[in-house]
């Protein structure tokens, strides 16, 4: 039995567009021999579709769509295309198309309430675990999380005889994410003796990155396919059924199980196993990235789609010659092409020659086009104007606040009058302490390196450099002692510890919810940990306001790690800490 996965790129609302999609999608794994055709979780609203669920018209429109779909799935062929149902409530749904009609819906049972998720807000959970009958196959179907818990629908369709276990999902990324899914589904594939099918989506969502990397596992748990990461793919695998029968009558284990109420078996008509051979398609395995080519492939998906479904095209941030402002820029030219960025040196006084030699550097070994403008004469009429209040006051964090929100006016005005999109380029580890100014270099519309660590952002760079083949990135920029340059000498490791021992305190803190004696138990300093910690605790107020930006990590700030701005909370009791 032929097999395709159409790892699709939808856009959120856009239902008819993304109807349109399936429908393309479909009629090319039919021209290719596919019998039995999977689209990803909700793949006609999109993913998450969030709040539009609340909306009668929209919820209607979905299911108009999928009529229309289905009237393009002929007999002899499957289709299983992700929706939202209505019945006495919503539900998220996969619908079983053959011959011009729904046969089945399927309603997701396990909904995810934790991370980004928010499912039961919208939903309610389904029950039962059908089973296909595609002439001598069963085939079980079940919805991304219903195949995470080692149970549910996929225990009881094997238990029931499917050979074949089907799963359209709707997958976020974070870095490492995509290994831990292939070790669960070849857990699944090997405990229960089936084929695994796994189904993914693909594209960036606001913050959110869907990395595709479907999968199909064999009935011994190996690997036998893997499509492309972040970027659209049709997979297509051949599977032979009776290969699952041959493991399952050697595997003595699921039959020390039994089944409390027997699966709901969904007849297909029409269809018909291909008796006699046909040319058969090697199955395709494609190569893991890296987890910087991951990370890096991830920003650039999420920046990409970020701004073509949004309708935007030119971006613009501010070209420091330092690591985040660099990385970023090559991101954005990477996503949007280099003829639409444009980066802005805003040099001071406290800039270095051999910051704007960088910056000069970086643009054009990306080709993108620089502005300068420098920032004195603003910076001295700032200081005459409050010259009277601040009389008698030494200068202090103040004076170097009012240069970054300077630069922070100033893409923001270019970005008015020619409706660029501004870029802020803070990373992770600056964000979680708060080193960084509100509406300065804070400022923009879109923030690339939000949930990336300062010592991921240098190890990303480097794969950029690695990857091209050239240096992108000069080696003075991944070199240089870290500096904001807003003041004479100035380093960031005069204001926070070393980013060797920020980051893997943050990850513990921030991702891992350690407490203080914990992470001290790890090896840090104790006067380092509560500083850290302290800082990242105080800085709340300052992440609510920031810019919208792609998560890569297990907890991002945001949509993950939710804390309240107001809170006295702090670990041990009084006079103790």
């Amino acid at each position: 039995m032929r097999v395709a996965l159409a790892q699709i790129n939808t856009t959120v609302g856009d239902i008819w567009g993304n109807a349109e999609r399936v429908s393309g999608t479909l009629e090319r794994a039919l021209r290719g021999g596919a019998e039995l055709v999977a689209f990803p979780e909700l793949a006609l609203t999109g993913y998450p579709p969030e709040d539009l669920l609340l909306r009668p018209g929209f919820v209607h429109d979905n299911l108009a769509a999928l009529e229309e779909v289905a009237a393009r799935v002929p007999e002899g062929a499957v289709a299983a295309v992700g929706f939202v149902d209505l019945g006495t409530d919503l539900f998220n749904a996969c619908a079983v198309i053959s011959g011009g009609r729904v046969l089945h819906r399927y309603h997701k049972r396990y909904l995810p309430n934790y991370g980004v998720f928010d499912e039961n807000r919208y939903f309610r959970e389904g029950g039962g675990a059908p089973v296909l009958r595609l002439d001598g196959t069963l085939v079980g179907v079940s919805v991304c999380e219903d195949i995470w818990y080692p149970g549910g629908p996929a225990r009881e369709q094997a238990l029931a005889g499917a050979s074949v276990l089907l799963n359209i999902s709707a997958s976020p990324y974070h870095r490492r994410k995509g290994a831990l899914r292939e070790r669960m589904l070849s857990v699944r594939a090997s405990d229960y003796g089936c084929y695994v099918l796994f189904c993914n989506l693909v594209g960036g969502q606001d913050e959110l990155v869907f990395d595709g990397h479907s999968v199909v596992f064999d009935p011994e748990g190996r690997l036998l396919a893997r499509a492309r990461q972040f970027e659209e793919d049709l997979l297509f695998v051949d599977l032979y059924p009776e290969e699952a029968l041959v493991q399952r009558l050697h595997e003595s284990r699921p039959r020390k199980e039994e089944l409390e109420t027997e699966p709901e078996v969904v007849e297909v008509p029409g269809f018909r196993e291909r008796r006699e051979p046909a040319q058969s398609r090697e199955p395709r395995a494609e190569e893991l990235l890296p987890e910087e080519g991951e990370v890096l492939e991830a920003l650039v998906l999420g920046l990409r789609d970020y701004f073509r479904k949004n309708g935007f095209s030119r971006a613009v941030l501010g070209l420091s010659g330092g690591i985040d402002s660099s990385l970023t820029a090559a991101v954005a030219a990477r996503a949007l092409g280099p003829e639409n960025v444009t980066g802005v040196l805003m040099p001071s006084r406290y800039t270095s020659e051999a910051s704007n030699a960088d910056a000069r550097a970086v643009a054009k070994n990306l080709g993108i086009d620089v502005r300068v403008i420098p920032i004195g004469r603003a910076f001295d009429a700032y200081r005459e104007m409050l010259a009277e209040v601040f009389r008698g006051l030494p200068e202090d964090v103040t004076e170097e606040n009012i240069q970054a929100r300077i630069r922070g006016n100033i893409v923001m005005a270019l970005s008015n009058k020619f409706g660029w999109i501004a870029l802020s380029t803070g990373n992770k580890s600056e964000m979680s302490v708060g080193y960084s100014t509100l509406y300065g270099d804070m400022a923009g519309g879109f923030s690339v390196l939000k949930d990336v660590p300062k010592t991921l952002v240098y190890r990303v760079a480097r794969y950029v450099n690695e990857a091209e083949g050239r240096e992108v990135i000069p080696e003075s920029v991944l070199t240089k002692e870290p500096s904001a340059e807003l003041r004479p000498g100035q380093r960031d490791v005069d204001s926070l510890p070393p980013y060797e021992v920020l980051d893997p305190i943050l990850e513990a803190y921030v991702e891992d919810d350690k407490g203080v004696g914990e992470i001290v138990a790890m090896g840090f300093e104790e006067e380092d940990v509560r500083r850290v910690v302290r800082m990242v605790d105080r800085a709340e107020y300052k992440r609510r306001q920031a810019p919208v930006g792609i998560k890569v990590t297990t907890r991002a700030f945001g949509r993950d790690r939710r804390m309240p701005i107001t809170n006295r909370y702090s670990e041990g009791r009084p006079g103790l800490r």
